[in-house]
């Protein structure tokens, strides 16, 4: 099974390698790259999780504040804090330690359906991959950080370039092929996107590749046009092969905060999306939006965008993830980002 899909965590792994040769990995471990986000989640409410505080309903209520200005929105902070309320009652909660622990349960039940399982790969054909998302949010990157993983798994790999929409998202994504060494099919400025989607799929299947990875345009969601244009993708690619795409994941922005949930609710109704990837969580305080989403859709998040290499690209690991955005507790206080 290629590992870079696994759902323990990342070691010393061939998919940990940067893309490029110029490209270093980020330092410092998920706890680390995480930092911006968990400062928006709970950085205002640290305090509460050392000393000896009094865990009364104002710090319930500081608790959910800080959930709703991180973009959790209120159906999952209200969640939370339920569970919180109820948990300090039953258990008699009264120190930092606890409180911080029945945090870090409700928010893994929260996000453990979804974690998804590795993909299998068919054999007989190339598993397909179709990347969908708005401009801007990292999409084309993202699927090249995918690209240099699967390639340092030792999977043969190609792309194909379906934003025919902009020239410069054909450029950047033979840009991207050049560096890795991974043939990337593609027409001309203004081609069919889904001619070009059956043509790659033809040659990767020629070619005998394991993995063929479909970048999209990225006009607004609200986009009509594009969103027709990603179903005759899919159609056509259903045509050349009716198990065709195995996979159809968005890629969102945390940083966009609660306007992820309507790109979800769009794309999905239009492609019938299987997974989620979402980018720029160092640099965010939103990223409580991965709670709004788990809430609203729990659709699979595959992987989890942390830096610009492609060593930051993570399989998304609930636990994990949930220990990232924790702040230590008084025993732990130790332990820093």
């Amino acid at each position: 099974m290629n590992r870079f899909f696994s759902r323990g965590k990342r070691g010393e792994d061939s998919a940990d390698k940067p893309a490029a040769a110029d490209e270093k990995p980020a330092g410092g471990g998920l706890f680390a790259r995480l930092s911006r986000t968990r400062e928006g989640l709970f950085g205002g409410i640290s305090t509460l999780f050392r000393g000896n505080n009094v865990l009364d309903e104002s710090a319930l209520e500081e608790i959910e504040d800080q959930l709703l200005v991180a973009d959790a929105g209120v159906a999952v902070s209200t969640r939370i804090v339920d569970h919180l309320r109820e948990q300090v009652r039953k258990r008699r909660i009264s120190d930092p330690d606890a409180l911080r622990d029945s945090l870090g349960t409700v928010l893994a039940d929260l996000l453990l359906p979804c974690e998804a399982a590795p993909l299998e790969f068919p054999g007989d054909r190339p598993l397909v991959i179709m990347m969908v998302g708005v401009n801007g949010v990292g999409k084309t990157t993202t699927l090249a950080k995918l690209a240099a993983g699967y390639r340092d798994s030792g999977h043969r790999v190609m792309l194909a370039a379906c934003d025919t929409f902009r020239a410069a998202a054909i450029e950047q994504l033979q840009n991207w092929g050049e560096r890795l060494g991974v043939p990337v099919i593609a027409q001309s400025h203004g081609a069919d996107a889904a001619a070009v989607a059956f043509d790659a799929y033809e040659a990767a299947r020629a070619r005998k590749t394991d993995v063929l990875l479909v970048d999209t345009a990225g006009r607004q969601h609200t986009h009509g046009d594009l969103m027709e244009q990603l179903r005759k993708v899919k159609r056509v690619l259903g045509k050349a092969d009716p198990a065709v795409p195995d996979e159809v994941w968005l890629t969102v922005d945390a940083g966009n905060g609660q306007n992820v949930l309507s790109q979800v609710d769009q794309f999905h109704q239009a492609v019938n999306l299987t997974g989620l990837c979402v980018t720029k969580l160092d640099g965010t305080a939103k990223g409580g939006v991965i709670l709004a989403l788990a809430e609203k859709h729990g659709l699979p998040i595959r992987y989890l965008g942390t830096g610009e290499s492609a060593a930051d690209l993570r399989p998304f690991v609930a636990r994990e993830f949930v220990e990232a955005l924790l702040p230590p507790a008084d025993s732990q206080g130790a332990a820093t980002g």
